[in-house]
């Protein structure tokens, strides 16, 4: 059985503060969030209580948002999507060429004087996901399966 906790007001706010604080975007998303045993977060209609989940058997629920761990919050590419119209710092603007290798899974050398932690990549208008922004640095965090090939 997946073991979701649901956010409480209290922690949801927290969430919230931390998206403020790194990237500067205040939202205000009508929804629920539940965190699983691993850190990570899932955005879920407010209607999930109308339903008595206890009797099914699932493998996850609602949609994959950000990761919380000791290094910070990491948002997942469409957390990324969903903060990033309203985000005004820690922005990282990519060309077609470093968009490419970025998700082709390679780091990209960048420098960006006014970034700390995760960064938030665009290019365009499409926010990409996050990286680490260290010494010059973005880490790359796109998983494997969402990559694409060198060809």
């Amino acid at each position: 059985m997946l073991e979701l906790k649901i956010l409480n007001g209290k922690e949801i706010k927290r969430v919230l503060k931390s998206i403020e604080g790194q990237w500067g975007a205040r939202i205000k998303p009508d929804c629920g969030f539940l965190r699983n045993s691993k850190g990570r977060i899932f955005m879920i209609s407010k209607d999930i209580s109308k339903i008595d989940i206890s009797k099914l058997r699932l493998n996850s629920i609602g949609m994959y948002f950000c990761e919380i761990d000791g290094n910070g919050m990491r948002l997942s590419i469409e957390g990324s999507q969903l903060v990033g119209e309203k985000a005004t710092k820690n922005i990282i603007e990519l060309d077609d060429e470093e968009t490419r290798n970025w998700f082709r899974g390679n780091d990209i050398g960048k420098e960006c004087k006014d970034c700390s932690g995760f960064v938030m990549l665009k290019n365009k208008n499409d926010f990409l996901g996050i990286g680490k922004y260290s010494n010059g640095k973005i880490l790359n965090y796109v998983g494997k399966t969402r990559r694409i090939s060198s060809n």
